[in-house]
């Protein structure tokens, strides 16, 4: 188990509302782009974070984390395993607050490295799934 109930909690009501998706572009057959939906319809500004930099809805892209020029609370990240230590790696340098590594993104390393530089971090869940059971 990658992530408490607390910490799941705490990242979604009180780590802070914009949210950088790693990975998100315009195709809405992609699972980021329906999962950013949801992250906005639950107040979330969403930043979208891909090498297109493009719009997103309504929101305007960034080719990385460190070309954000305002905070970032939470890094969601949609890239595949392999790729992903290196983005947690990224939200430890921009003073992310957390890292949320989707459903199937798994990286223990990575998990490690950024627990232990204070940052809370979620592993292989779905803030789309977490949200709803809040309650």
């Amino acid at each position: 188990m990658y992530a408490d109930a607390e910490t799941i909690r705490r990242i979604l009501t009180a780590t802070g509302d914009t949210w950088a998706v790693v990975g998100l572009s315009n195709n809405e057959e992609r699972a980021a782009y329906g999962v950013a939906d949801v992250l906005r319809r639950y107040g979330k500004r969403i930043v979208p974070v891909h090498p297109k930099a493009e719009t997103v809805h309504g929101e305007k892209g960034y080719a990385s984390l460190s070309d954000i020029p305002f905070p970032v609370d939470v890094v969601d990240v949609f890239v595949n395993s392999g790729l992903a230590g290196a983005v947690a790696d990224e939200a430890v340098g921009i003073g992310a607050k957390a890292v949320w590594f989707q459903l199937g993104v798994i990286d223990e390393e990575a998990y490690a490295r950024t627990t232990a530089a204070g940052l809370d971090m979620v592993m292989d869940r779905c803030p789309a799934i977490e949200i709803p059971r809040l309650g």
